[in-house]
């Protein structure tokens, strides 16, 4: 395989990731987040008098699923920095 194939192959790649990282940790974190709000308003529902307890337990547990969505942004952005542009590839393109 010569170097513009690999290096073409790379990018490719590269950009598929890109593309994907941001909805394949979205989509689980969407649905654990659902879940957990449907079983903390169903235990509010169960006892009342420990809502309070049960509403920080969730806020906390939001937050710490939300931050794995962040941190998929991340590498989402940093991987974004690694591609070549459009120029870049025209020009290796036309040789």
């Amino acid at each position: 395989m010569e170097a513009f194939g690999q290096a073409q192959w790379y990018f490719a790649i590269l950009a598929l990731g890109t593309a994907l990282a941001v909805p394949i940790a979205a989509l689980p974190a969407c649905i654990s987040q659902g879940r957990a709000a449907a079983a903390a308003f169903e235990s509010i529902a169960r006892q009342p008098s420990v809502s309070g307890d049960i509403r920080a337990n969730l806020i906390i547990s939001l937050a710490l699923i939300e931050s794995i969505v962040i941190y998929a942004l991340l590498v989402f952005f940093l991987l974004q920095g690694r591609l070549p542009s459009l120029q870049q590839i025209i020009e290796a393109a036309a040789g």
